[in-house]
């Protein structure tokens, strides 16, 4: 998630010039995987030998092989299909490190995003660590610029981290209780609401890709997005609140709530 129109920087070259042979051959896989999954080619960032898509959501190999696989069962807001397994994932500790505890308004933005996931009685709870109990970890780091970044599932589990701009540290802690909120997100596998057209909450760009498989449609909400419609928007504002919006409320209950 980024402030509108604000670009991730690519250390490697875009689409991995330069890079080690084997981050690069990994690489290579995701990308194939991704474009064949549906994402534009020009949407596709590779940066520290991480590949992301949308500008802030890191698709490990695992990841990227399991968009190619099919759909099951009834439940298709939007959503990637990879998904928390909560047979076995009860409780999630987001573990912050001590670069992203020395910003206070980070340290506070982190457990009101963790209150709002807790807040909607879901298949699992959050839990901030260091604590006992953990089904799945979540590291909760800082990086340089303004927004933030994260990854989908895999195996069942949730992506393993969640990196946010230091530049954030000069806005509101509402905002960044949004950021945070939405970079768990695409952690437990929400994709952008806007994704098929990001200028409705960035101002410019396209369509990150849509090929079904990458991008279900979660029955219960709307399929066309808004500017402040949903905490799982592109680019955020200035002025967020940093809560859950009804459609994103449906969205989780739809995914996640009930039936455990």
């Amino acid at each position: 998630m980024f402030k509108r129109a604000a670009v991730l920087v690519v250390s490697c070259g875009t689409f991995l010039a330069g890079c080690d042979a084997a981050p690069r051959i990994e690489n290579e896989e995701i990308i194939s995987n991704l474009i064949e999954a549906g994402f534009p080619a020009d949407d596709i960032m590779v940066v520290d030998d991480a590949v992301y898509v949308g500008r802030d959501t890191q698709v490990s190999l695992e990841a990227s092989r399991e968009l190619l696989q099919p759909s099951e069962g009834s439940q298709e807001h939007y959503r990637t299909t990879n998904l928390v397994n909560t047979a076995i994932v009860k409780k999630i500790c987001i573990n912050p490190t001590t670069a992203f505890t020395s910003y206070p308004r980070f340290s506070q933005g982190l457990d009101m995003a963790i209150a709002n996931y807790n807040a909607l009685g879901l298949c699992f709870t959050m839990a901030r660590g260091p604590t006992t109990g953990c089904d799945a970890n979540i590291s909760a780091r800082t990086m340089t610029g303004t927004g933030g970044s994260a990854g989908f599932p895999s195996n069942g589990y949730p992506f393993g981290s969640i990196t946010i701009g230091t530049g954030l540290g000069s806005y509101s802690v509402d905002v960044v209780e949004h950021v945070i909120t939405h970079e768990l997100g695409h952690t437990i596998g929400l994709r952008h609401t806007d994704y098929y057209n990001r200028a409705i909450s960035c101002g410019s760009g396209g369509t990150e890709g849509t090929a079904g498989v990458g991008s279900i449609h979660i029955p219960g909400t709307p399929t066309t997005a808004t500017v402040g419609g949903s905490i799982m928007n592109s680019c955020f504002r200035s002025t967020e609140t940093g809560e859950f919006t009804s459609q994103d409320i449906a969205a989780l209950q739809a995914l996640y709530g009930g039936g455990c």
